[in-house]
């Protein structure tokens, strides 16, 4: 009995091995590779006008802040560098696109709809509320740095704001301080998410898998995701010139790439089929309002 049960707990060790996702060594060519798919993506499907819908409503909540009451001028940073904590998870759809792209299927801004029903997307919902707890510390851990150097007293207008930080001592400490800090954020976020959301769409893994496989490939390749971290702080950066309207092209521009990202990271399983539901049946206008009640137009023919 005991031999039999190590046999098969050394079947199911085997299995495992067997399963789990072969990691490639990249570089940078790898990762130039990646943003020219992304922004061949970006061109054949482009979202921008999704994204802008989705970013203005939340600056124009900030800016209506910032107006009424300057107390919110020290997290504007935070908030801005914050969103590279959420970025991973705001794209799923857009990873979604890449995928049907990928396969030859076709694509349409609409169609990144269906990542919602995706088999994974319970998966996808832990990661994306772990990386947003990350962010809520982060900006709870910002806001108690700008109080150890300037207490509780806020900058009067902009101006001021800027002169506080740039000109005196405790402003240069917020700034090494905040960096530092706001560094390992960002390092923790790119770690466990690096792959791990294209990975749950392709492979219906578990979050815990999909968060060891990012942690692994960073493991193995830490210079060129060092240098993708970076690509994508300065292109998050650039896409806040001029208002934030870049980030519509930024935006969708990493997300692609991170799927692309994917790939040349890990090996293709070939026996992989991803389970995506069938596409939901488009009924014609003509049809309304006969197509709120398919029972009646069934019993009638």
């Amino acid at each position: 009995m005991a031999t039999q049960g190590n046999v098969t707990s050394v079947t199911q060790s085997e299995q495992a091995a067997a399963s789990a996702p072969v990691i490639r060594t990249i570089g940078l060519s790898n990762l130039h590779r990646a943003l020219q798919l992304g922004w061949e993506d970006f061109k054949a499907v482009p979202s921008h006008a999704i994204i802008l819908c989705a970013i203005y409503p939340v600056l124009g909540l900030v800016l209506a802040r910032t107006v009424h009451g300057y107390s919110v001028l020290p997290l504007l940073f935070p908030l801005a560098a914050g969103f590279a904590l959420l970025g991973p998870f705001a794209a799923i759809g857009l990873y979604e696109l890449s995928r049907r792209r990928e396969n030859g299927e076709q694509a349409s801004a609409w169609d990144a709809m269906d990542v919602f029903r995706s088999p994974s997307f319970g998966a996808m919902l832990g990661v994306g509320t772990l990386l947003f707890a990350l962010f809520v510390t982060w900006i709870a851990t910002a806001q108690a740095i700008y109080t150890a150097a300037f207490g509780y007293q806020t900058a009067a207008n902009i101006p001021d704001f800027a002169e506080r930080v740039l000109t005196t001592p405790e402003g240069w400490w917020l700034i090494v301080v905040g960096c530092g800090v706001g560094f390992l954020f960002a390092l923790v976020a790119l770690c466990i998410s690096v792959i791990a959301f294209p990975m749950m769409l392709d492979r219906q893994a578990t979050a815990g898998e999909a968060m060891v496989t990012s942690l692994r490939v960073v493991a193995r390749n830490p210079v060129t995701m060092a240098a993708w971290g970076l690509i994508v702080a300065a292109l998050l950066v650039l896409g806040t010139i001029p208002f934030f309207l870049g980030l519509a092209i930024v935006v969708p521009l990493l997300g692609h790439a991170t799927w692309h990202l994917y790939r040349e990271a890990i090996v293709k399983d070939p026996n992989a089929h991803p389970v995506i539901p069938a596409p939901r049946a488009r009924k014609p206008a003509a049809d309304f309002p006969a197509n709120l009640f398919p029972w009646r137009r069934s019993g009638s023919e």
